[in-house]
């Protein structure tokens, strides 16, 4: 027979998944079909506009959906300034000289307010806007990655700033929306929910499992990293001191990352050394040969249980496009505010 410890342990399991349950079922991918018939168009429009400028802001927004997603769930509480009642998010240590996109994000809620008044929430903003920042990539930059491809250095600050044509670039997917705002924010919650770049694998498999998030989940979403820069300070430790790390690719990324700390920390360099901004599957493809950039990367191919995930992503597109569409559906149902909790923000950097 059971125990008493085990019989709790069942109901607060049954209790958590009804919670999240009801909480998930009150969002819908129509819920704004009548209140906000522009919604879409509008948000993509000025997603089109921000990375046409700066083709990096892509994976900047992308970004800001996950910490936003990470710390207390879907709520936009990533979006708030500090104020005299809380410390907030942004200055985390995950956030703090890192996190961006802000601007556009308050351009893009500006013009969603214009078009309906009061009624689209900042978290449901940031999670449309992490969608199409994945659809839309600069063409011409893109060219310009693939003739850089097997260069040792690739133009990045060249590049970054031009504008360029828009394609599609990564899978799309349905949002559901109804989430609300959250009217406070945590930075103690961010320094301790969001994965920093050092974490091992049984690290980072045991922050996404907190959050219903299994391990192919965590592997799918690490292909965001096929876009985007990180800091030197972010991998300083992995090019210098790391044994499994191919030698050519840490001598070409320690010529503009310098050893002695304080010293160019906030250097960039590619997640993606061959194509930065296209999303695509050469990020497990550059796991395999040892091209990780972050401790974190690497760690998701290192004779581990995530091996085999980064195989059949590396070698199949469609099935990477197919599990990272599922685990951004998935990520985004974490402990939304729906019904009277929260509010809708008119700005998205503090309550009303």
């Amino acid at each position: 027979m059971a125990s008493p410890s085990s019989y709790m342990a069942i109901v607060t399991t049954a209790l958590l998944i009804l919670f999240l349950g009801s909480s998930t079922a009150q969002l819908s991918i129509n819920y704004y079909s009548k209140s906000c018939p522009k919604l879409f168009p509008t948000v993509k429009s000025a997603v089109k506009s921000a990375i046409a400028k700066e083709a990096r802001m892509g994976a900047s927004l992308l970004r800001l959906f996950f910490h936003d997603c990470f710390v207390n769930g879907c709520d936009g509480s990533v979006l708030l300034d500090d104020t005299s009642s809380f410390i907030g998010e942004k200055n985390a240590a995950p956030n703090a000289n890192s996190a961006r996109g802000f601007n556009v994000i308050d351009d893009i809620k500006s013009k969603v307010e214009k078009a309906c008044p009061g009624v689209v929430s900042c978290a449901d903003v940031l999670a449309i806007t992490a969608r199409d920042s994945v659809v839309i990539v600069s063409l011409a930059l893109l060219i310009i990655s693939i003739i850089f491809q097997n260069q040792a250095y690739f133009p990045l600050n060249m590049c970054f700033s031009c504008n360029g044509l828009l394609q599609l670039g990564g899978p799309s997917w349905n949002v559901k929306l109804g989430r609300r705002d959250a009217r406070t924010a945590s930075q103690a919650a961010a320094n301790n929910s969001i994965p920093p770049p050092t974490s091992n694998l049984n690290q980072l498999i045991s922050r996404f499992q907190a959050l219903g998030l299994s391990t192919r989940d965590l592997v799918a979403l690490a292909g965001s990293h096929t876009i985007g820069q990180a800091r030197c300070t972010s991998f300083r430790a992995r090019i210098y001191n790391e044994t499994n790390i191919d030698k050519s690719f840490a001598k070409t990324r320690q010529s503009n990352c310098p050893r002695a700390s304080g010293s160019g920390d906030n250097n960039l360099a590619p997640l993606d050394l061959q194509t930065p901004t296209a999303f695509e599957n050469n990020y497990y493809k550059n796991l395999i040969k040892k091209k990780g950039l972050l401790h974190s990367d690497q760690q998701l191919f290192n004779g581990g249980s995530t091996d085999s995930i980064v195989r059949k992503y590396s070698n199949s597109r469609s099935n990477f496009n197919a599990d990272f569409v599922a685990g951004m559906i998935k990520m985004g149902d974490i402990s939304p505010l729906t019904g009277s909790n929260g509010e809708i923000r008119k700005n998205c950097r503090r309550v009303n």
